[in-house]
């Protein structure tokens, strides 16, 4: 779907020395930004744990598994819940998520993490959808969607972060559900450098520039015309 009018507004001209300095104020206040964002990310690698005591079923190409096998062998694990109900449509936010994995998933076992999708539709649902999208990150059945129900999913998305000890012990470090999973999205972080931005109506950009409400543009990749 097209914004409208998209040369309806433009930003206003400058000379090079007034965009110059104009953007070195917002640079400053972009450096401040990043720093925050570093303390954040502190922060949270020093919150404590729980331990995850039930356990946790999936069905995967190869079978059944279990919530200890989805790290395979690494020692920290990201779940994705991701919206697709038996026989459901798929979701177009948690269809892009998937897009913007690519080959990150290589850069992040390097790191001894491991990055799984989850979903209660059952595995051939799956599969014929990563076939006609080429998605080929690890995606399992969440089995009467009880790891989603437990995790903070609900018939939403989460994310959550676990860890593993010695003796196979699974705990809980982290959760994010909402515009936390906006870490994900490389496009909005593309489109946020842009002057136009992500052109949704809740955003603050100048009068006239184009904008339509969110959500509703979002289509799988195959969908755009």
């Amino acid at each position: 779907m097209n914004t409208s009018d998209k040369t309806s507004s433009l930003p206003p001209i400058a000379s090079h020395e007034e965009w110059l300095l104009a953007y070195e104020e917002l640079l400053i206040k972009e450096k401040e930004m990043t720093r925050k964002l570093d303390a954040l990310a502190a922060e949270r690698r020093r919150l404590p744990m729980v331990l995850v005591e039930d356990q946790y079923n999936f069905t995967g190409k190869d079978g059944d598994i279990t919530l200890l096998d989805l790290f395979q062998g690494s020692r920290q694990l990201i779940v994705y819940c991701a919206m697709l109900e038996p026989g459901a449509k798929p979701c177009s936010g948690c269809s892009m998520v998937m897009d913007n994995i690519g080959h990150n998933l290589t850069h992040i076992n390097e790191r001894d993490t491991t990055f799984v999708f989850t979903s209660p539709a059952p595995q051939e649902e799956i599969v014929a959808l990563q076939k006609r999208m080429g998605w080929n990150a690890p995606w399992y059945t969440d089995k009467n969607r009880r790891f989603a129900d437990a995790f903070g999913a609900g018939r939403g998305f989460a994310v959550n972060v676990f860890i593993r000890d010695d003796k196979k012990r699974v705990y809980r470090t982290y959760y994010t559900t909402g515009r936390g999973g906006e870490l994900f999205d490389t496009h909005f972080r593309l489109l946020d450098i842009t002057p136009y931005g992500r052109q949704e109506t809740w955003e603050d950009s100048p009068e006239g520039w184009p904008q339509t409400p969110p959500y509703q543009w979002w289509r799988m990749h195959d969908e755009y015309k």
